[in-house]
């Protein structure tokens, strides 16, 4: 019998998370997208006070998963969504 892949969406969802609760979940959602081979993906952080972005951003500055960042277009989320592209 052989083992089905791992199926990975590309997108996360913060909405309604701390902080200290959406951190890690980044950090396991890229390490499991980059295992995947995806390229690209988004996180929606939401609009908000801005609290939940800026450590967002914060964090994937930080990320050796991570080659570059920025808001994602309108169709996607826009200023409420990240999107990421990684090494």
């Amino acid at each position: 019998m052989t083992k089905k892949p791992k199926i990975i969406r590309d997108e996360i969802d913060l909405h309604g998370m701390t902080v200290d609760e959406a951190i890690p979940r980044i950090e396991e959602f890229l390490y499991a997208a980059y295992q995947s081979k995806l390229r690209r993906v988004w996180i929606v952080h939401g609009k908000g006070t801005g609290t939940l972005k800026q450590e967002v951003v914060r964090y994937l500055q930080k990320s050796s998963l991570v080659r570059s960042f920025q808001p994602a277009d309108s169709s996607r989320g826009g200023y409420g969504t990240m999107q990421i592209d990684l090494n």
